[in-house]
């Protein structure tokens, strides 16, 4: 699988990344452990957790670290893997109590640290934001942690472009990375921020796209193949799909996209992941898709769409901008 630099970074991370959200939670240690192995048999690299998946659930707390680091140890993986979690999310019974002080933050990376049993996270991701704590206070608290050797890089997941911009410049002014990537929700689907269930999530918008289009900011989107929408759409089986996401997602636009999708696979002979992860791959900046798969063979079809980007005429014919000449 094609390796992409993150900028700033001695970081190449495989272009597609596993998402953590099902280890150890939907998919037991065995299923878990059977996902991760075909993700890196198929040259995958790239991993990402967080703290807080699957604290919605009852049991086991950070199961999904917790369930990666348990598989480290067993394979002995850990080199050549690049390791990325989350910190700083909010406690779920109290979302609207920040936890983006010092302290909050240093106590997540040391469990995260614990939890994956490895002595340095090679990406960590601030998991929310809160536009009340000064850049300049949260970029001290990374930069501490990258200076004691326990943070390789940080990024931003669901930050607005206003924020990473002026995160970004403050970075500038004392002469180091700021965030190397940023983490939001992206994919051929069209979504707003009214529409998402959780106000701290950030939707890819027009301001999102030009930031990181004019700065070359690596993307690397969560629920990249909209929970399977466009998989579903074409199979017929929407109403398997839980209520949640077929709210978010079966819109009058997305059905029409989901007819451009038919027609590209159609003509192309591609898949429809194929379609949906191409999308994200054709982009004019660096896109790193995360792939949320519950099975070895959607591992693999992930994969093999993983070497195939829309063009941007492709592009342009599926956002219903153009046809195709």
């Amino acid at each position: 699988m094609q390796t992409i630099p993150l900028p700033q970074t001695d970081l190449a991370p495989s272009v597609l990344c596993l998402g953590g959200v099902p280890l150890g939670s939907v998919l037991d240690e065995r299923q878990s452990f059977a996902v991760l192995d075909a993700f890196v048999a198929q040259g995958g690299t790239f991993l990402d957790t967080a703290k807080v998946y699957a604290d919605w659930l009852p049991g086991e707390r950070s199961v999904s670290e917790k369930t990666i680091g348990r598989w480290l140890q067993a394979r002995g993986q850990r080199d050549g893997l690049v390791i990325a979690t989350k910190g700083a999310h909010p406690e779920l019974a109290t979302m609207h109590k920040s936890r983006m002080d010092r302290a909050s933050i240093v106590a997540d990376l040391e469990q995260s640290l614990r939890n994956l049993q490895t002595d340095v996270i090679d990406l960590y991701w601030l998991h929310r934001d809160d536009p009340q704590t000064p850049v300049a206070a949260i970029l001290a608290t990374l930069e501490e942690q990258v200076r004691a050797g326990k943070i390789r890089a940080y990024g931003c997941s669901n930050w607005r472009a206003g924020r990473i911009a002026e995160a970004q410049a403050y970075a500038r002014t004392q002469g180091r990375p700021g965030f190397v990537a940023d983490q939001m929700l992206w994919s051929v689907a069209a979504v707003s921020q009214s529409a998402l269930p959780d106000p701290t999530m950030a939707a890819m918008d027009g301001a999102l796209f030009d930031l990181h289009a004019a700065s070359g900011l690596p993307a690397i989107p969560y629920a990249s193949q909209a929970n399977g929408y466009f998989q579903r759409a074409a199979a017929g089986t929407l109403a398997g799909m839980n209520e949640g996401s077929r709210r978010l997602y079966d819109t009058p636009e997305n059905r029409r996209r989901s007819q451009a999708v038919q027609a590209l696979a159609a003509e192309t002979g591609r898949s429809i992941s194929a379609i949906v992860l191409g999308y994200l791959l054709g982009q004019p900046f660096p896109v790193l898709p995360i792939v949320g798969c519950r099975t070895v063979a959607q591992v693999e079809d992930s994969c093999r769409a993983a070497a195939q980007p829309l063009s941007a005429a492709e592009i342009a014919f599926v956002e219903g901008r153009a046809g195709r000449g």
